[in-house]
């Protein structure tokens, strides 16, 4: 009789087997469950307490300010914690079950990735942790959320996100200022880190903002700019596409993260972009390719002088400063392209001069460049070895 019963009978064909499948998604734990729904109360009391707390600005009331802003990240609070809540027992539970999807999986595993910081990086952990909880909702919210909720909510992504990021930039610069102590490997991982972040932040959040900052000052440089990066942002690059990408995120950075990332460590972060292209023109065989590689150097020595060095006002070297100032006068005067490019040249070569047996190469390069401009001669000279080119300055 039970055998023939459960082939007569289909599931949820009765009202006690409808309000049963109804109960067990409200109790287990899953994304359109108990957490969920939990998740959804706390956001908009989020959204509601963002809200107030924006009007709050324009009351002269101190006090009542900070109590309001208090709320606010009391509510911040327990939101972000109910989303932590949801991932310890939904996408746990399903991964440990073999349910969940690749999506889950790979939450869940960045999730553990960015625990494991707690016992050694403590900052980076905390920033890290709550960018990845408001990603995660986001990205659920989206989905399904009403325009006008979602329109709400993005006011406050916008404003944690950048908080959560500069924090996280600001971190990174502290340790590149210490850089003298850390290994070449870590160094490496450091700057790695840090274009990795800034792109994060521009192909994840920058476009949601510009969405809402069209009256901003910057608004058409940075538009300038993320447009530049969406061309390096899909397929497959090659070293050159990487470098010029990288060029791209710190330029973009010199407006997006002035004070988290410092004039002194983005001038290392422009250092090491010079030095991987000069490393490029000497490795790259292809002419064509070469010239290509020449061309960019050029561009980001233009960046670095325009948006860098030409505003910064502390030099531990007072006769470079001399030096640069000398330079930055004539080259911010000159209004003829090519003639530009022969001050930077002269520049970079006269930086790279006595640097070791490493630059011949590109040494030759660039005095090879300055005779092709008129500005040098050169000559073969015969000897044992071969033949050398001697380069003399033109008269």
């Amino acid at each position: 009789m039970e055998e023939r019963s459960l082939k007569v009978l289909e599931p949820n064909t009765t009202f006690f087997s409808k309000i049963s499948s109804t109960l067990s998604k409200l109790l287990t734990p899953t994304k359109v469950g108990i957490n969920g729904i939990l998740i959804s109360i706390k956001r908009n009391n989020c959204i509601k307490y963002f809200e107030a707390y924006k009007k709050s600005e324009e009351l002269n009331d101190v006090s009542k300010k900070e109590q309001i802003q208090k709320r606010y990240e009391e509510a911040y609070t327990l939101y972000l914690e109910s989303i932590d809540k949801f991932i310890m027992d939904s996408v746990y539970k399903k991964v440990k079950n073999g349910t969940a999807s690749m999506f889950e999986k790979d939450a869940l595993s960045n999730y553990y990735n960015i625990v494991h910081l707690k016992e050694t990086e403590y900052l980076e952990y905390k920033y890290r942790k709550q960018k990845f909880l408001l990603e995660l909702d986001f990205e659920s919210f989206k989905e399904s959320a009403k325009e006008k909720a979602l329109e709400k909510y993005k006011l406050i992504y916008i404003e944690k996100m950048d908080v959560l990021y500069k924090g996280i930039l600001k971190n990174y610069s502290i340790k590149l200022a210490d850089g003298i102590k850390m290994q070449k490997n870590g160094l490496v991982n450091l700057y790695k880190n840090i274009f990795e972040t800034l792109e994060e932040y521009i192909k994840q959040v920058l476009p949601i903002k510009l969405e809402y900052e069209k009256d901003d000052e910057n608004y058409s440089s940075i538009l300038n700019g993320y447009e530049e990066y969406e061309k390096f942002s899909v397929g497959k690059l090659d070293e050159k596409d990487f470098l010029e990408k990288n060029m791209i995120l710190l330029g973009l950075s010199r407006v997006l993260f002035t004070h988290s990332l410092p004039l002194v460590a983005a001038e290392q972060c422009y250092d090491k972009l010079l030095r991987d292209i000069r490393n490029l023109i000497v490795n790259t065989k292809v002419a064509e390719k070469k010239e290509e590689a020449y061309k960019m150097l050029i561009k980001l020595i233009e960046d670095y002088n325009v948006k860098l060095l030409s505003t910064k006002v502390y030099w531990d070297n007072p006769d470079e400063r001399e030096k640069y100032k000398k330079f930055w006068t004539k080259y911010s005067k000159e209004e003829d392209a090519e003639k530009k490019e022969i001050l930077s040249l002269k520049r970079e070569l006269s930086q790279i001069e006595n640097k070791g047996e490493k630059n011949i190469e590109l040494r030759k390069f660039y005095k090879q460049k300055l005779v092709n401009f008129g500005e040098m001669k050169s000559f073969k000279n015969s000897s044992i070895t071969g033949e050398k080119a001697r380069y003399y300055k033109a008269s």
